[in-house]
């Protein structure tokens, strides 16, 4: 009997539940996943490595998991009143978006994190050039509250560590023993289709490129495996020419008009440990 896959308990654009077997394929045993780019952290809920290393540039997501991992119980509790009839609806939404927009108080934002991720439009997480959180309200009948999924992602998080820094940094931190999965910003498949105001700040080619080169030196000089997820361009590959690349055919669920929601191709590329340069 296949094993029930966890679910991420924040909706995520470019979530990975759907590839979680592909990636889990592919990842090699180790003593510690990082994980620079963790997301949703579906990966990491549906791995089972002793340690994780878990970062992320966004440091809303990266608070609300700290917070959640400290004190589940409590967080559960004063989120979960956020899920009624009062909230859902327009007013509610751009009052308490503005609030967060407002609050440096680090709990306060967590929650509302939370709210915002579930009542806003598809799962988006995006930010202005000046920072501000601006998804518009996503209309749904009843968000659903996941205080389960909450749970799962707390107990398995006592096994891990958050940051939330620059990619490069991240990469410092690995050692032999160690293996590395990441999932960027992907690269645009055309021009008008790049997505990079996720955190504030742009995730453009020199960054696609910067993160190929430090996966070569982490695999070839260093010899740690990493595993990257991107569009199936001729950018990407070219990029990745050095890996061992699979490709994919992945439902998007971003489009407005469901009927425009085509699959499209991505790839996995694996950059294998080569120790001959040590």
């Amino acid at each position: 009997m296949m094993k029930k896959k966890n679910r991420a308990f924040l909706k995520w654009a470019g979530g990975k539940y759907s590839l979680v077997e592909n990636i889990q394929a592919k990842l090699p045993a180790a003593n510690r996943l990082i994980e620079p780019f963790v997301g949703a952290g579906s990966v990491f809920l549906n791995t089972h490595y002793p340690r994780y290393l878990l970062n992320d540039i966004n440091p809303d997501l990266i608070g609300l998991y700290k917070f959640l991992q400290q004190a589940p119980d409590t967080l559960i509790l004063d989120a979960e009143r956020y899920f009624n009839a009062k909230y859902n609806c327009e007013s509610a939404y751009y009052g308490l978006r503005e609030e967060f927009n407002g609050t440096q108080d680090p709990y306060h934002r967590a929650l509302l994190f939370l709210y915002l991720n579930r009542h806003g439009y598809n799962g988006l997480c995006r930010y202005s050039l000046s920072g501000k959180f601006n998804v518009p309200f996503g209309r749904y009948k009843k968000p659903y509250f996941p205080a389960e999924e909450m749970l799962v992602f707390a107990e398995k998080s006592q096994n891990a560590v958050f940051t939330c820094l620059p990619f490069e940094k991240i990469f410092s931190r690995a050692r032999k023993g160690n293996v590395i999965y990441c999932d960027p910003p992907y690269a645009p498949i055309s021009k008008t289709a790049a997505f990079t105001s996720y955190a504030a700040r742009s995730f453009g080619m020199d960054s696609q490129s910067k993160l190929a080169t430090l996966a070569i030196r982490a695999s070839h000089k260093r010899g740690i495996p990493v595993l990257i997820s991107n569009h199936d361009l001729p950018v990407t590959r070219k990029l990745y020419h050095c890996a061992s690349i699979s490709s994919l055919s992945v439902k998007r669920s971003i489009s407005q008009n469901g009927a425009m929601r085509k699959p499209a191709s991505e790839i996995l590329a694996y950059f294998a440990p080569n120790d001959i340069h040590k």
